[in-house]
């Protein structure tokens, strides 16, 4: 792969409350891959950073002010989105949608006068890949009405609605060392954990996967320059 511009800046958004999780660990390796490739990384960590994820009258949208002064810590947050010329946000997918801590970022963070509210917003021309880990397994029926809600929500819901130009949702099954799915009943059926080599395979699968994600990211904004 051609060598990214060194200059460009990656912000890869954490949202877990465990630095041990799957999910951090994704994160950490898809960091790692962009760096490999020239980015420049800001890794935010919402818990590890203890982030509020609740609205307050400070950072309340002004619908008749767009260049309120909202609180320093989101202008401290909106100014890492504004030096970043793509995010990757890594989540674990909770009742087809984003955790509350990511959901509470994007409320008080991309905020009216910086994402929405301008004729061409401030986030306007950046890029955004959401890795979403499911404990799903893939052959899941349920897997291809999440991965359309998620992509509704957060690629045109959210990211198209703030001035994105392109926004991918990478959904990661089998994120559990226990299958489970759902049957017709709605009875959740959890199998037995998965150890030695079919583990270390599953795993081994599993890092492929986000890497695939994060690479073709990577490669589509290299053909767009």
């Amino acid at each position: 792969m051609t060598q990214h511009d060194s200059r460009a800046t990656a912000l890869v958004v954490v949202a877990h409350h465990r630095t041990d999780s799957l999910t951090a660990h994704t994160a950490r390796r898809a960091a790692a891959r962009l760096e490999a490739v020239g980015y420049r990384v800001d890794l935010l960590d919402l818990h590890a950073e203890g982030f509020d994820p609740r609205m307050n009258v400070a950072d309340q949208p002004d619908w008749g002010d767009r260049e309120k002064r909202y609180s320093d810590e989101v202008h401290a947050h909106m100014r890492r989105i504004l030096d970043a010329d793509a995010v990757v946000a890594v989540f674990p997918v909770y009742w087809q949608s984003v955790p509350a801590i990511l959901k509470g970022w994007i409320d008080r963070v991309w905020n009216y006068g910086l994402a929405y509210g301008r004729s061409k917003p401030r986030l306007a021309g950046k890029r955004i890949l959401w890795l979403g880990l499911a404990g799903a397994t893939a052959d899941d029926p349920v897997v291809e009405g999440m991965r359309t809600v998620l992509e509704t929500n957060l690629s045109e819901g959210i990211a198209y609605y703030c001035g994105f130009s392109h926004s991918t949702v990478g959904l990661l099954t089998d994120a559990e060392e226990r299958p489970q799915r759902v049957d017709a009943e709605g009875n959740l059926l959890v199998g037995d954990a998965v150890t030695g080599a079919e583990r270390e395979a599953q795993y081994a699968d599993f890092d492929r996967r986000a890497e695939q994600f994060v690479e073709k990211f990577v490669a589509e904004e290299t053909a767009a320059i």
